[in-house]
């Protein structure tokens, strides 16, 4: 993958995992170039299905581009960073990330987003006051802020 591909994704994640929002250089973990759709699926290595993933989301997240959702039984995509909004799928309940749709749930279970080692980084980013993400603090503003 071209160094200037790996940059402009890297750049449009604002430094961030586009799932579970952790940012980039503040742990020693390793982050990578996640393709949403598997090259084994027949994704393509284009900007358009590319996202920044830390080690433990990418990890977990494999080829899978589907799971079934614990709570319809149902078989369910996973989040497509590049087609859907983070906040319509995912919700912060003090360090604990839910999800808020079929997607949503289904990202958790898979990426297991609240497994222990998520869950201490949450609380570390906590204690430096770097959580909740300021990713989704602005977005929270920009929503409050709507007029009717």
């Amino acid at each position: 993958m071209r160094t200037r591909l790996k940059r402009m994704v890297c750049e449009r994640a604002r430094q961030r995992c586009e799932y579970c929002l952790t940012p980039l250089g503040r742990f020693a973990l390793s982050f990578e170039i996640d393709h949403v759709i598997a090259s084994s699926h027949g994704g393509k290595t284009i900007g358009s299905n590319l996202a920044l993933a830390c080690f433990l989301c990418n990890h977990y997240k494999g080829t899978n581009v589907a799971a079934i959702d614990p709570k319809t039984g149902k078989a369910t995509l996973l989040f497509h960073p590049r087609k859907q909004r983070w906040s319509r799928h995912f919700v912060w309940r003090n360090l604990t990330l839910k999800g808020t749709s079929s997607v949503g749930r289904t990202t958790v279970a898979v990426l297991r987003m609240n497994d222990p080692a998520h869950l201490l980084r949450r609380q570390i980013l906590r204690s430096d006051g770097g959580f909740p993400p300021l990713v989704i603090k602005r977005e929270l503003l920009r929503i409050e802020q709507r007029p009717e």
